[in-house]
């Protein structure tokens, strides 16, 4: 822990000192602890009971001038390799903005998949789908951006390493995203070609759907998975989908299921296996207790229960499983910075 501290400081010495010359320089960190419970046919798992520490997170961005930004948040609870430290850092790039339209960025990125549940930060995330829980979703790679005049919409594309270069075999995926923002109706659709072994590739059409009424919100998802020789449609996907309702400003409560599917012989789907139909349900609340709406202190609690089989025996999501929850998020801002300073 000392080492990922000095280290931490003296990446924000080196930022601090270029924000002589930046626009913006920002430091965040967030926290969340949780009690929970869960159950296995009705018995305690008492290994994963009890209170946990579920992120603690470095959060710092900012701007150099109105062409350069950058991006880096770091996981400092999650372990990570002696010689990378990277292991732990969620993301870090640089983006080059030329003009309204288009902007480049290269780093450690988000893998372009479409899709809320996938989309949304993981610490406000509670229960989540099969494969949520099994994709390396955070990868070095390149790219590209075009947003519309009208900035309702924005078309990338991203080569990265393939999230499924375990053993380090020289992999990549290729991504093409659609962000809409329409209203009532917003969207996060991809195609995606992830290489699973030298030449081979799972196949990916991801359609994240979001609707928006009064108070009220749906997102749903679907997502089609498949590799070469196997029947495209409906054999290897998830649906996850969550409807909201915010109560003035304080109070949201939602309900959300997901449903992971796998009726293939494919080696191709390391998040969801061969042999799996699962389904979770389960309901919570959000409270947020500090007024004008500000959301640095939140307060949750949820109940959620799995059934079905799961091909993987060591799956994050298991059979006639039951959790219970109630934890805590704060968000502290530890650092702002602006040229006006100086």
């Amino acid at each position: 822990m000392n080492r990922i501290i000095s280290v931490l400081l003296a990446m924000l010495s080196v930022v601090f000192v270029s924000a002589q010359e930046s626009k913006l320089v920002n430091l965040q960190t967030e926290v969340r602890f949780d009690y929970q419970r869960e159950y296995l046919n009705g018995d305690a798992v008492k290994s994963n009971s009890g209170f946990k520490g579920k992120y603690l997170n470095v959060i710092l961005n900012g701007s150099f001038n109105e062409h350069f930004s950058y991006s880096y948040r770091q996981r400092l609870n999650k372990a990570h390799a002696d010689q990378s430290f990277f292991d732990a850092t969620d993301w870090i790039y640089l983006t080059y903005k030329l003009n309204k339209n288009w902007s480049f960025a290269g780093g450690k990125q988000v893998v372009g998949i479409g899709g809320y549940e996938y989309d949304r930060a993981p610490i406000d995330l509670y229960f989540c789908s099969e494969y949520w829980n099994n994709i390396p979703c955070y990868q070095f790679g390149v790219s590209t951006t075009y947003t519309t005049n009208s900035g309702k919409d924005s078309f990338m594309a991203q080569f990265c390493e393939s999230p499924f270069n375990f053993r380090n075999e020289d992999l990549y995926a290729y991504n093409l995203m659609w962000y809409g923002s329409h209203d009532w109706y917003n969207s996060i659709w991809s195609v995606n070609a992830q290489e699973f072994a030298p030449g081979k590739f799972i196949y990916y059409i991801a359609l994240g759907n979001e609707f928006k009424v009064g108070n009220a919100k749906l997102q749903l998802d679907f997502m089609n998975r498949a590799t070469s020789h196997q029947p495209f449609w409906f054999k290897d996907c998830s649906v996850m989908g969550e409807l909201s309702y915010l109560v003035g400003n304080k109070l949201n409560v939602y309900g959300k299921v997901t449903y992971d599917v796998n009726r293939t012989n494919s080696i191709g789907d390391f998040c969801v296996l061969p042999g799996t139909e699962l389904t979770r349900v389960g309901a919570g609340l959000e409270y947020y207790p500090l007024p004008k709406g500000n959301r640095n202190i939140r307060l949750h609690a949820y109940v959620c229960k799995a059934f079905g089989e799961n091909g993987n025996e060591a799956g994050t999501m298991l059979p006639k499983q039951t959790l219970v929850d109630v934890g805590i998020k704060w968000k502290m801002d530890i650092l702002s910075l602006t040229n006006k300073i100086f």
